[in-house]
């Protein structure tokens, strides 16, 4: 599995969040994205019909009509009715229960940098992990080695 470690600096979650549905589509896959605030769900919704409204990205929250065939699905658990492959952890929080998915991506901020190096170290001790680290400089994010 990969693990895409993202510190927020400059542009919060919900900012974030639309880069990386539209990179998953992009790459045919499926995304789920999980935070245990339903407000932070609210603004990230409302990001995904207004960000580059030209590039619509179809999306829908788990537990609505047809959530199955949703490409992007917004929820606060790690179950993927969409098949997800992919999944965004945007409140910052790392949840163990990613098995199924081929790759995870956590959004973090200053607020939540400590926990983001002991998740980093942590999944660093299995062979099964692949880690990367992106951090945002003058509004472009960019692999920190």
């Amino acid at each position: 599995m990969r693990v895409d470690f993202y510190q927020l600096s400059r542009d919060p979650a919900e900012l974030v969040v639309p880069l990386l549905a539209r990179a998953t589509k992009q790459a045919g896959e499926r995304l789920l994205v999980v935070s245990d605030d339903a407000e932070q769900l609210d603004r990230i919704d409302k990001q995904l019909w207004e960000t580059a409204p030209e590039a619509f990205l179809a999306h829908g929250k788990a537990g609505e009509a047809y959530e199955a065939r949703q490409p992007v699905l917004l929820s606060d658990q790690m179950t993927a009715p969409n098949e997800a492959k992919f999944v965004v952890l945007a409140d910052g929080v790392w949840r163990d229960d990613t098995s199924g998915f081929e790759r995870a991506f956590l959004l973090f901020g200053d607020d939540r940098l400590q926990e983001a190096r002991a998740c980093w170290s942590s999944l660093g001790k299995g062979d099964a992990m692949e880690r990367h680290f992106w951090k945002q400089e003058g509004g472009k994010w960019r692999e920190m080695g």
